[in-house]
């Protein structure tokens, strides 16, 4: 399974990333034993004048453009973003207004947020939930917020590994959908095509 992880932090460190990678951690925890999962981290701020000139040119540049496809062809997303002005930064919802407008049609999605104060938690679901509900996107129950106290206090290990579940149980359903139907075994039945059995009644 291929898990991406968009992250919209601006700082280095960030905590907006050290959440993305707890998440990303714990989905490659809870994948079954035979299922490998392949995680690939798109840092927004490294493209944020690639995305700039997408909205002036139309045309994404390179970097951008790989970051747009390995998103489009995930199995499953986290998306994490800092909350500017009890919203969103601009440089999350600038990234996700240049995708195809159908590339998350039915792609399980884990949304999650950092901030100062647990005031602006609400971000996750009157911004965050429906901006991916719009994009077609299949977001997981359990969204994810760590405001500055949460770090090291009791409850946010337990959401993060619970959104991981969620994600993985979601991303583990579709994997197995794409995987090819088994051939009988012998002595079970074989679908014989219809032409061929039209050419041995004629025979």
């Amino acid at each position: 399974m291929k898990l991406v992880v968009v992250s919209a932090g601006l700082s280095v460190p960030s905590s907006t990333r050290l959440l993305a990678d707890r998440l990303a951690a714990a989905v490659d925890r809870k994948s079954d034993a035979g299922i490998q999962v392949d995680i690939q981290v798109v840092e927004l701020r490294e493209l944020a004048v690639e995305i700039a000139h997408n909205f002036t040119n139309g045309f994404p540049g390179r970097k951008l453009a790989d970051a747009l496809d390995a998103v489009t062809r995930a199995d499953g997303l986290i998306v994490v973003t800092p909350v500017f002005s009890a919203s969103y930064s601009g440089l999350f919802k600038s990234f996700f207004d240049v995708l195809e407008k159908d590339a998350l049609a039915g792609k399980p999605v884990l949304v999650a947020a950092t901030g100062g104060s647990a005031r602006h938690s609400l971000v996750l679901e009157h911004a965050m939930r429906p901006l991916f509900a719009y994009l077609r996107a299949v977001v997981v129950p359990t969204a994810v917020y760590a405001a500055s106290e949460d770090w090291g206090a009791e409850g946010l290990a337990e959401r993060v590994e619970r959104a991981a579940g969620e994600l993985t149980a979601l991303m583990s359903g579709l994997s197995a959908q794409r995987r090819p139907v088994p051939k009988p075994a012998s002595g079970g039945f074989e679908v014989v095509p219809f032409e061929q059995q039209l050419g041995a009644l004629r025979a």
